[in-house]
């Protein structure tokens, strides 16, 4: 075991303890007993001085031409670039996921980096004939100010960095409060914003509680914008002080997503899809296929093909090459997983595969769930509905195309989504039809790429879109001048028609 990481709060220009001087611990969920990092049990007075910093530094990181922003962002993409397997080993260690998995994380946050960057050349207004003459009328982006920025484990370096870096070059100041089970992950990526050179108090990194750190960034008077993924539950409540506050918010919520298996899809390229979507990072994503829809006539043969495949899938520790499946994050969610198979039985599911909690060999000193087919599944069950966040999938057996569509929908969420099939009308059907953010033809319900929009409907999110031209929404205020050169007074709105 290493030496474990003493973390930081970063305000200011400044790596700070807590005022109080409380600390926690970050373990490894492979193994329970590696502590991997101390970090700061922060509080009110912390979040208070990092929201003084960034508003202080807001005043003049808005005036700085957006192109130069902008080169900020590429030069922390360069760097990433450089301590990509550092990053990549950290990630691997702290929140669990396999090493390659952990790579992509950290790509997604490069390749985020180089396009962010090109929007400083790109923050595009619109120019507009206006109805008088000799008058000029034209639409420009505006940053909004202070951006608090909340983020889970499951993408402990992706997700900041979809946040952080449009943020940044829309001309808004940031505070980081990444999740509690990944401070090492979120402080080594603030050092590389902070090695770019970013003036001081542009970002904020603020360590902490959910309920004590980021419920005072959500509420904070001076805060002006909040970004939030994590459960719709959390969502719901952030969502709720934003609007008695007045401030911007973005949410990105829980899912529930489908997959659809027609009887005339490819059924190995569906199994590789099925398998990839549910036990992925363990199952712990909001993209992640927890249900599987499958046509009667295939239903049989399907569900031998990834049971047969399931059964043979590696559980491990994220840094051996051989790991498919690695932990769950926590002790908490372990157990969350676990009584969700409870109810699924209770409610007459059948375990197929799985269904318990990894205890042979080294498994037994970290967080493991077995990878989990639950047949027998009907729309209404509990498991039909709510978000597991692990390695378990439903099957739902039905009967035609119009069914399985009806069944993908039932759900409070809608964020992604996919079919198989080789009919070109049910496909267009599909992306028509189906009631989610994202859907994907003949390809998984995960991966999403940073430079199309991301995001889902119902209780998923509240409307806005992360990644792409979309983030450009969230983060800028759009302002509307009129330019008079007529050298005399013109009264829009009058009827000034003879």
């Amino acid at each position: 075991m290493d030496t474990p990481l003493t973390c930081r709060n970063y305000i200011d220009g400044k790596w700070l303890t807590a005022v109080a001087g409380a600390t926690l611990e970050s373990r490894n969920p492979a193994n329970k007993r590696e502590v991997i990092a101390t970090f700061p049990r922060s509080a009110a007075t912390d979040v208070d001085a990092a929201v003084v910093a960034a508003r202080q530094a807001y005043q003049s990181w808005r005036l700085v031409p957006a192109p130069a922003r902008a080169e900020y962002i590429f030069k922390v993409g360069e760097l990433l670039s450089k301590y990509k397997e550092e990053l990549a080993q950290l990630i691997c260690r702290e929140m669990g996921k396999p090493l390659a998995e952990a790579r992509g994380d950290v790509q997604e946050g490069i390749d985020c980096a180089f396009y962010s960057a090109a929007e400083g050349r790109r923050l595009f207004g619109q120019t507009t004939p206006s109805e008088m003459p000799n008058k000029f009328a034209m639409t420009v982006r505006m940053p909004i100010g202070v951006c608090a920025l909340i983020t889970p484990w499951n993408f402990p370096v992706a997700i900041p960095c979809w946040k952080a870096m449009p943020a940044l070059v829309c001309g808004n100041t940031v505070i980081l409060k990444p999740a509690e089970d990944t401070p090492a992950c979120a402080t080594k990526l603030v050092e590389i914003f902070a090695e770019a050179g970013l003036p001081p108090g542009v970002i904020n990194l603020v360590h902490g509680v959910g309920e004590e750190v980021g419920k005072a960034l959500v509420a904070h008077p001076d805060v002006d914008l909040v970004s939030f993924t994590g459960s719709s539950e959390t969502g719901a409540e952030v969502g709720s002080i934003c609007g008695r506050t007045h401030k911007r918010v973005c949410l990105e919520m829980g899912g529930k997503n489908a997959q659809i298996v027609m009887e005339d899809a490819d059924l190995e390229l569906a199994l590789d899809g099925a398998l990839w979507g549910a036990f992925g990072t363990a199952g712990q994503r909001c993209t992640a296929t927890s249900r599987l829809i499958l046509h009667r006539d295939i239903k049989e043969k399907f569900t031998t093909m990834l049971k047969e495949r399931t059964s043979k899938l590696r559980l491990g520790t994220g840094s051996d090459p051989n790991t498919e499946v690695g932990p769950i994050i926590n002790e908490r969610q372990l157990q969350r997983v676990s009584q969700y198979l409870d109810i699924a039985r209770a409610e007459g599911a059948k375990v197929l595969i799985g269904g318990e909690i990894a205890t042979e060999g080294e498994l037994k000193n970290g967080y493991f769930f077995q990878p989990t087919i639950l047949d027998e599944v009907t729309p209404q069950m509990r498991v039909a509905q709510e978000e597991i966040f692990g390695p378990v999938v439903a099957l739902i057996e039905v009967n035609s195309f119009e069914e399985a569509i009806s069944i993908l929908n039932n759900t409070k969420y809608g964020l992604s989504s996919s079919i198989y099939t080789r009919d070109i009308n049910r496909a267009f059907t599909a992306m028509r039809d189906i009631e989610a953010g994202i859907t994907y033809i003949n390809g998984p319900t995960i991966g999403a790429e940073v430079h199309l929009p991301f995001g889902g409907v119902k209780q998923t999110g509240n409307g806005h879109r992360e990644a792409g031209t979309t983030a450009l929404d969230i983060f800028t205020e759009w302002k509307t001048v009129y330019v008079d050169f007529s050298g005399s007074l013109q009264r829009a709105q009058i009827d000034n028609r003879e």
